[in-house]
């Protein structure tokens, strides 16, 4: 099978990883890649917002299946457009991928067919957003409606932050993403992520992660994209996985099909564990990053038959396999970010990888032959272990074997599951 990746990231450097060890697999090329996925696929310099282009270089070298990574391609339609043009495509359609792309789109969503979620509101303009925010106090959320690269969320813990971040949505700092505003509920519990592939008809539930979304140690700093992240989320037992499929995706699968937007790919559900049960926060529709990393690690099954069931409507045909290691990944960052930051700057060494533990490259490139970090998040320290707290030990290991004066990570990637364990 020839395969065709969109994307360049941490995540996508995991799925190229992943497929690259399928005995399907004839060839794999990469749209745009990065230095890490090269190891692994022939990187294409492809345009992905020219769909156009796409589609002829999937017709020119005759690829059979295209996987695309990001959210921003299937928001933009890709996936239909592929799918148009006769080419079996992994992600979900442009109506679909609304359920990521706009935040009161998913909250009218649950609205409509009872799915649990924090009780919101929707705003055009500031004031009546402000003056709901200061009837119903705070703590309280701030969501731009659409797509804000990890960062258009803010947890307000007060008032004046609420209204500051309802400002900052209308004065722009979100671009387009912040011409609408979603205002909901706080939600009080343990955060988790749930993975589940859907066909439109059929669900696979993956696995379970955690990710730590602020930028520093003990969860401070502002949000961002994710710091690390770990599988499995203990708090996800059995039980509440079976009520997050009952209560959650079960109802978003036969609601979006409804609607009359059937939905093909990847529920990312973020979820918060209250004392009432799972409640969604959000949807995405791909894979976590970081959470991608520590999935394909774990994941013993051959992932490309599974990616292809979800696109062709098999997927009661195919199981998921997993490991019972945990695996938690270390985000190495450069220094500033989610703020303003040094582009260009040079890594020196990245340590091998070992059957325990390896590096997933995200913002990276080459330059002049030298590797150099071009983006906020930029490596992935991604390592197994009998637990997590085993797993953290390796990883942090190999994170300080990286040589790159302008990187920096978080200290307690995955403490929530290591005082379990020590408990």
């Amino acid at each position: 099978m020839k395969v065709l990746l969109i994307g360049s990231g941490g995540r996508e450097h995991a799925l190229a990883w992943k497929i690259a060890q399928s005995p399907l697999l004839d060839e794999l090329y990469a749209a745009p890649g990065n230095p890490g996925i090269a190891d692994h696929a022939t990187l294409v310099a492809l345009d992905v917002e020219d769909h156009a282009a796409v589609i002829a270089f999937a017709r020119e070298k005759t690829i059979d299946f295209v996987v695309v990574g990001p959210e921003a391609p299937l928001v933009a339609g890709l996936a239909d457009d592929l799918r148009a043009a006769g080419i079996a495509t992994f992600g979900p359609s442009k109506a679909a991928a609304q359920l990521e792309g706009s935040k009161g789109f998913t909250k009218d969503l649950c609205a409509r067919y009872d799915i649990p979620t924090g009780a919101y509101q929707r705003f055009k303009t500031a004031e009546p957003a402000k003056q709901y925010v200061r009837e119903q106090g705070a703590p309280i959320v701030i969501k731009a409606d659409g797509l804000a690269a990890g960062k258009g969320v803010t947890v307000a813990m007060s008032k004046a932050e609420a209204l500051a971040a309802i400002d900052d949505c209308f004065d722009g700092a979100f671009g387009a993403a912040g011409a609408e505003v979603v205002v909901e509920a706080f939600l009080d519990g343990e955060e988790a992520s749930f993975f589940c592939l859907s066909d439109g008809k059929t669900a696979l539930a993956l696995a379970t992660a955690q990710d730590h979304k602020r930028v520093g140690d003990g969860d401070t700093g502002p949000n961002t994209g994710g710091m690390g992240a770990y599988s499995p989320a203990p708090v996800m037992t059995p039980a509440m996985v079976e009520r997050t499929m009952k209560e959650i995706i079960e109802p978003t699968i036969s609601g979006m099909a409804k609607d009359g937007n059937p939905f093909s790919g990847v529920f990312f559900a973020g979820l918060m564990i209250t004392a009432k049960g799972p409640e969604l926060i959000e949807y995405n529709v791909r894979f976590g990053d970081p959470e991608c990393q520590v999935l394909m690690m774990r994941l013993k099954s051959d992932l490309l038959p599974i990616l292809y069931a979800t696109a062709t409507g098999t997927l009661d045909k195919v199981e998921a396999e997993w490991r019972d290691d945990a695996a938690l990944t270390v985000v190495l960052a450069s220094k500033g970010y989610p703020g303003a930051y040094d582009k260009n700057t040079p890594i020196a060494h990245i340590p091998d990888a070992s059957e325990e533990a390896k590096v997933f490259h995200a913002g990276t490139a080459l330059k002049d032959g030298r590797l150099v970090a071009t983006g906020g998040r930029v490596l992935n320290v991604t390592a197994f272990g009998k637990n997590v707290t085993e797993a953290q030990a390796r990883a942090y290991a190999l994170a300080d074997k990286v040589e790159w004066e302008n990187g920096f990570c978080r200290r307690d990637i995955g403490w929530q599951a290591v005082a379990r364990e020590k408990v």
